[in-house]
């Protein structure tokens, strides 16, 4: 039995594969959550200050992304972009290495666009949660507005946010698996190939099990540790 796994996993360089894909995973998620994040927060922002008509669009975007299974985001942004990126790249002369890059694209983008709709409610529910009586203090001082968010108001919201933020990346890191289904070799399309060539499915996607649990214990090991620091000076208040 050991035998037989060791030349799986070594002799035939499975185990490295299985590595690969899960630095994959984690690049996709990393980038895909840091854009999701970047965009989420100037739409929460303008969603909290209530702005006509934007605030609408951005509850709208909302409820679409969080009402559709992400897969279904996966599939209409594969299906729907590629010929028109084909033909962009086609007219540049980079067709080739469109087709290899495509895949991780969409990969980005479907996991920045499902986290984006997630982040905007952690964001927004943040900035309401702030304390009124310290913008009460701050208007005191006669701090101008711009100076009492960048200052206070969005700092402590960063803070209080950090528990669901954790959330959103843990539940990203998991849907990266999802975009296997467009060729992306990441964690779980490593693991289903393995698992076809070698007849030995049960091994491979226990091994992806075992794998994508470390990732979420270190990241939930991560953010509380970072939850620890900032809650300094608040606990017990």
């Amino acid at each position: 039995m050991l035998g037989d796994l060791w030349v799986l996993m070594v002799e035939q360089s499975w185990a490295l594969a299985l590595l690969k894909g899960s630095v994959v995973t984690i690049v996709i998620g990393l980038i895909g959550m840091a854009l999701g994040f970047l965009v989420a927060t100037p739409l929460a922002i303008m969603r909290w200050r209530k702005v006509v008509f934007v605030s609408q669009l951005v509850d709208g975007y909302s409820i679409l992304v969080r009402g559709v299974p992400g897969l279904l985001v996966i599939y209409l942004l594969f299906f729907g972009s590629i010929e028109w990126v084909k033909a962009i790249t086609a007219a540049f002369g980079y067709q080739d290495s469109a087709d290899d890059a495509y895949p991780y694209l969409v990969g980005v983008i479907a996991i920045a666009v499902i986290s984006c709709a997630y982040s905007i409610e952690v964001i927004r529910g943040a900035l309401q949660a702030v304390p009124y009586g310290l913008l009460e203090a701050a208007q005191s001082l006669a701090l101008p507005r711009g100076v009492t968010f960048i200052r206070i108001t969005f700092p402590l919201a960063l803070r209080l946010a950090l528990g669901g933020i954790n959330n959103v990346w843990q539940m990203t890191i998991k849907d990266t698996s999802l975009v296997s289904v467009v060729g992306l070799q990441e964690l779980m399309r490593t693991a289903a190939i393995g698992a076809g060539i070698t007849r030995s499915p049960l091994l491979f996607y226990c091994i992806a099990a075992a794998l994508f649990f470390c990732m979420t214990a270190v990241s939930q090991t991560a953010f509380s540790s970072a939850e620890r620091a900032l809650d300094r000076g608040f606990r017990g208040r």
